[in-house]
């Protein structure tokens, strides 16, 4: 640490006096679920212990003013990704910060709100983990990766109801949208500890079939021992597989059915639970929630992230 950064972090009393919080970063593209795979993780964790907050606040334009520009809300010029960076090594450090506030239903720029740094502060948004400097904040990374026409029905489905927009303009949004999403939001995807993919089941083609979740579980950190719970004929539920990453190397590959009897898969979330589970947090029945429905892919991804919170916590 520089001389100078040292004796200003002294005089402020942040060298022994704050307690490092565990940061976790989930990037991924617009409507990918980055906000629903947040929330349930806020409601175990406990509000009083953790700290939410969305990367996208960083926008330097709103929606008007984005109309007129050459590039859309994925592409970095278009955020304050400098401004990010240093907040969230403030946030590392136990420092509080004056974040920005994008509303989205709204599309505008609205007045800043005061983020204090808790036990946990998990950092949602496109660009998380689009600079250096903002990876290095991280003690766990997620990248969420849904089969592609998942996300379009999720996106349309959400930005109709919730944004004002219409269907087609969903569309076209999306076609402008994907060759700054294939230079700057997919990239993220290999600086993850951790790639969700939700999607349906090759061969279920009902859309009446839950959609099921496909973990890849990288070596960058020390994933939980799951070997009580896969024993060959104990659950249908849950599968690992050995596979080769995008770079060759080999990886683990977590897949988590979601067309298997409810009771079965609740009963594999209790035994994950019982393995990696914390008194402080509350059971898993505040996880897996979709709006008013469940989602027990959803329920046992939630509950993995939760073991690297509570292990680095420790």
């Amino acid at each position: 640490m520089p001389d100078k950064t040292l004796r200003i972090s002294r005089a402020a009393g942040r060298v022994a006096a704050n307690r490092r919080p565990v940061m976790v970063a989930i990037a991924g593209d617009s409507a990918a679920g980055k906000t629903t795979l947040t929330a349930g993780l806020v409601e175990a964790l406990g509000r009083d212990r953790c700290v939410s907050l969305c990367a996208d606040d960083y926008h330097r334009y709103d929606r008007a003013e984005r109309r007129d520009l050459p590039f859309t809300a994925l592409h970095p010029d278009c955020n304050y990704i400098d401004i990010l960076a240093q907040h969230l090594q403030l946030l590392a450090s136990g420092q509080s910060v004056l974040k920005p506030v994008y509303d989205h239903s709204t599309g505008l720029l609205t007045r800043p709100e005061l983020v204090e740094p808790n036990d946990f502060i998990i950092v949602e948004g496109l660009l998380p983990l689009h600079s250096k400097l903002a990876r290095a904040a991280f003690d766990v990374t997620v990248y969420l990766d849904p089969e592609e026409g998942t996300r379009r029905d999720w996106k349309i489905r959400r930005d109709t109801r919730a944004r004002g927009y219409s269907a087609e303009q969903v569309l076209a949004e999306l076609v402008a949208r994907e060759p700054e999403s294939a230079a700057f939001i997919r990239p993220q995807r290999r600086h993850a500890d951790v790639v969700v993919r939700f999607g349906p089941v090759v061969g279920h083609d009902d859309p009446a079939v839950p959609l099921s979740a496909e973990l890849l579980l990288r070596p960058t950190i020390c994933h939980p021992d799951l070997s009580e719970v896969l024993q060959p004929g104990l659950s249908r539920a849950m599968h690992l597989r050995l596979d080769r990453d995008d770079d060759g190397r080999p990886v683990d590959t977590l897949h988590v059915h979601g067309y298997v009897d409810r009771e079965e898969s609740i009963a594999l979330e209790k035994a994950i639970w019982e393995s990696i589970g914390d008194a402080a947090v509350r059971p898993p029945d505040c996880l897996g929630h979709v709006g008013d429905e469940r989602s027990e892919p959803l329920a046992i991804t939630q509950l993995l992230l939760l073991h690297h919170l509570l292990e680095a916590a420790r």
